[in-house]
């Protein structure tokens, strides 16, 4: 089964390769410009569809002493103007019901977090909009359950929804990835996408700091293509050793062109 549904000019489908990039949160507006502008090079010149993804907060830090960015309301102004300057979609968190009015006015794509997936009232709330929703799979569900997530959504009447993979937990400060989970959530109709860098974080692994292994981004980017993923979610930074946030869990800029046309060829093949 085909869906299909196009977001500020980008054709989206459950069979077309699509990438969503940014950083892990905003840490300031020059640097989230100097991402964009970066990136949608990158892409533009390879030729794939590209969403582009910071945080306005990071609501579920394991520390409390850990950066959260600058909040919705600056937070948004700067994804505004990253949309404006490069024409582009872009995507953020929410994390309360609250948030969805202020961050639908702005956003192209509403993302709803891994631990927030079940939350009733928040997907409502998303849904209500008719903006597209990306839902990530909790840690604690399995795919089969992300059927209930998706009827909650639709109740609204809004059927542009996604759904992202990024590993289940596994046994203490560890995540895997059953990779059998992407072609079970395609069943749905909805365009399946692989986390590949939250994939690979390691919750509270750092004296409250997640830890990662970021040498395994390309990995696990290729293998969820490979398993049938339309989109490829990574978290991306100019210099991952003095990000704010998950800098264990980032990809370098400088690598990020040489592995989007990898994957660009490998989705051809497939």
């Amino acid at each position: 089964m085909s869906t299909y549904w196009e977001t500020e000019g980008l054709e989206l489908s459950n069979d077309r390769l699509f990438f969503i990039l940014g950083p892990c949160v905003i840490e300031s507006q020059d640097i989230t410009l100097r991402i964009a502008e970066q990136v949608k090079k990158i892409t533009d010149e390879i030729e794939v569809p590209l969403i582009f993804k910071a945080s306005f907060d990071k609501a579920n830090r394991s520390s409390l002493g850990s950066f959260r960015g600058p909040g919705i309301e600056k937070g948004l102004q700067i994804l505004a103007r990253v949309k404006e300057q490069f024409q582009i979609p872009v995507l953020s968190d929410i994390h309360e019901v609250w948030q969805v009015q202020p961050a639908s006015e702005v956003l192209s794509i509403i993302q709803i977090p891994a631990f927030l997936s079940r939350q009733t009232d928040l997907l409502l709330a998303a849904g209500s909009t008719g903006l597209p929703v990306n839902v990530k799979k909790g840690q604690f569900m399995s795919a089969e359950d992300m059927t209930l997530v998706i009827e909650k959504i639709q109740s609204t009447g809004n059927s542009r929804i996604m759904l992202t993979e990024r590993g289940n937990f596994f046994g203490y400060r560890n995540l895997v990835v059953d990779f059998r989970n992407i072609p079970i959530m395609k069943q749905t109709g909805c365009p399946v996408v692989i986390d590949a860098t939250h994939s690979l974080q390691k919750p509270s692994a750092e004296k409250g700091v997640s830890g990662g292994d970021p040498e395994f981004i390309p990995v696990m980017a290729k293998a969820g293509v490979v398993a049938g993923a339309n989109g490829v979610f990574m978290e991306i930074h100019p210099d991952p050793g003095t990000a704010l946030s998950d800098g264990k869990n980032l990809l370098a800029i400088k690598n990020l062109k040489d592995l989007l046309i990898q994957l660009k060829k490998i989705y051809n093949v497939i």
